[in-house]
């Protein structure tokens, strides 16, 4: 059958490539299933604020520490480093599904205006790293005395 619609190699690759590219572009919102989130940003982050700091907590197993790099430039706070793979079995097995991401990645997260980026404090532990991102003085609220 010729037509305007034929696509190399079958129509089911095309639209599961179809499908990839759409949840690149368009990620699930609180995905709670690990292979939900297969495929998509790497390392999962929580973003969170109190009166003192911006708080961003990246999941980052398997990941040297010593490999990370974090950094903040215009409002931007980058994570980035790499993941290793695990490389190739030494017992013979032949893996035909793999789920665990290994390569290059970057985060880039959105601070709030009233973020200091003077005023930074990253730390690692058992996977995760801990950005603290304090707030200007000048933005927090201040008791003001009446005269």
């Amino acid at each position: 059958m010729n037509g305007p619609f034929q696509f190399a190699g079958g129509l089911f690759p095309a639209l599961t490539q179809l499908q990839q590219q759409l949840d690149q572009l368009f990620p699930l919102e609180g995905a709670t299933n690990i292979r939900a989130l297969a495929g998509s940003a790497f390392p999962a982050v929580n973003v969170g604020s109190t009166p003192d700091a911006v708080e961003v907590i990246a999941f980052a197993p398997g990941v040297d520490p010593k490999g990370l790099q974090i950094t903040i430039d215009k409002g931007l706070l980058v994570i980035s480093g790499e993941r290793a793979d695990n490389g190739p079995r030494e017992d013979g097995t032949s893996v035909y599904a793999q789920e665990r991401f290994a390569g290059q990645f970057r985060r880039v997260i959105s601070l709030p205006e009233d973020a200091d980026p003077t005023r930074v404090d990253a730390t690692f532990r058992d996977g995760i790293v801990r950005v603290s991102v304090a707030k200007r003085e000048s933005a927090k609220p201040r008791q003001i005395t009446i005269n």
